[in-house]
């Protein structure tokens, strides 16, 4: 095997080095086209899914040809980053990435596009046979996985895909829960807080009897909730008449994902009944749940083809998988929800979305081989 850590380490450092942060993915877009145009691709192609998403750029299907035999397989990675994300200075102490302390690393996601160019290059040198490859490369994950929704999968060849996106090393999720996004507006009425308090319906106070009562937190062990922020109220002497509160549900299970968000309903419902009419029966405190799926579940098992080849390919190079379950989601959902099964393979990044994001040059070695390994014509794999 033809890995070369240190070809590797400064294709990550450069990775690192351009700027991608969410809707701003054009020059990281840009370097990727030049990389695989030098790598051999046999089509680089853009969608118009900036039109949907608001990034300078689409997402990036990029093809490699193999063995025409073989069946084609599908590797994932997203192109932004999260703040902050901009000038980036990779600081590389012996086999350890970091950041120069102010930003982020950005290994989330570039651990693995780096890896993946580098699995590239070896197979390159070694021309020995291996899997037609479809790179997917998304805009706007850290956002809400929105190049991922606006990408048509009608266009992919491969029927079973990797997303190289989760922290760690020799992880591979194989279920991650479905998300309701909540949008929530209570309504009161606005008063003089001092002179006329009775003419007003207090949107703050109906707002807390609804979040008293409501699930928060963990459920159980496949569900959770959460209300991430409240803004509500002018000035200490009004009467507050709105309230907007952004919350989430997720969980394994569609039922309880369901009942939960029914209760969250019931919970506002509820407190809007108990609020008292103005003295006049005018008005009345209203409350509104607007309720987004934001993504499905993605379970994938064990046994099916998606799971066995990558076991049969750790087993290859020796290397030791754990399969596991995520509470997060990523463009997997997506890709498996759409007919693509997908699962999530650890790509080395470690503390994620801080300035004490790191990455180990020995870990993006061994997953450039995996990668390969996952690419090679693989006996005992149907």
């Amino acid at each position: 095997m033809t890995i070369d850590p240190e070809r590797l380490a400064a294709t990550f450092t450069r990775l690192c080095e351009t700027d991608s942060p969410s809707r701003c993915e054009g020059q990281m877009a840009q370097l990727m086209r030049e990389i695989c145009t030098g790598l051999g691709a046999a089509a680089i192609d853009e969608d118009d899914s900036a039109a949907v998403t608001g990034s300078e750029c689409g997402n990036l299907l990029i093809r490699f040809d193999g063995d025409p035999t073989l069946e084609p397989v599908l590797l994932s990675c997203h192109l932004d980053t999260v703040e902050p994300g901009t000038g980036v200075r990779v600081v590389r102490q012996g086999d350890t990435f970091t950041s120069a302390g102010d930003t982020i690393l950005g290994a989330d996601d570039k651990a693995g596009i780096a890896a993946i160019v580098e699995a590239l290059h070896a197979l390159h040198e070694e021309g020995q046979p291996h899997a037609p490859l479809e790179l997917l490369l998304t805009t706007c994950e850290e956002i809400g996985l929105l190049g991922a929704k606006a990408f048509d999968v009608s266009r992919l060849r491969s029927r079973l895909g990797y997303a190289l996106d989760t922290s760690g090393m020799g992880r591979v999720v194989l279920a991650a829960p479905a998300s309701n996004r909540l949008h929530i507006s209570v309504r009161g009425v606005a008063a003089h807080a001092g002179l006329n308090p009775e003419a007003g319906l207090n949107a703050i106070r109906l707002a807390a009897l609804a979040l008293a009562q409501a699930p928060c937190g963990r459920i159980d062990r496949e569900s959770t909730v959460n209300f991430g922020t409240i803004r509500g109220g002018t000035a200490s002497n009004i009467v507050p008449d709105l309230v907007e509160i952004h919350g989430e549900v997720r969980s394994h299970s569609e039922a309880k994902l369901d009942t939960l968000t029914e209760e969250i309903c019931r919970c506002f419902s509820e407190a809007t009944r108990l609020m008292a009419n103005l003295p006049d029966g005018r008005e009345r405190a209203l409350a509104e749940v607007r309720v987004l799926r934001d993504f499905p579940a993605m379970r994938i098992g064990k046994e099916e083809p998606v799971a066995r080849r990558i076991a049969a390919a750790a087993a290859h190079i020796a290397m030791p998988l754990e399969f596991t379950v995520a509470g997060g989601g990523s463009d997997a959902n997506i890709l498996s929800g759409q007919g693509i099964p997908t699962v999530i393979v650890a790509s080395g990044m470690r503390q994620v979305h801080s300035t004490a994001e790191h990455a180990h040059l020995p870990e993006l070695v061994r997953l450039s081989e995996l990668l390969c390994a996952l690419l090679r014509p693989l006996p005992t794999v149907d």
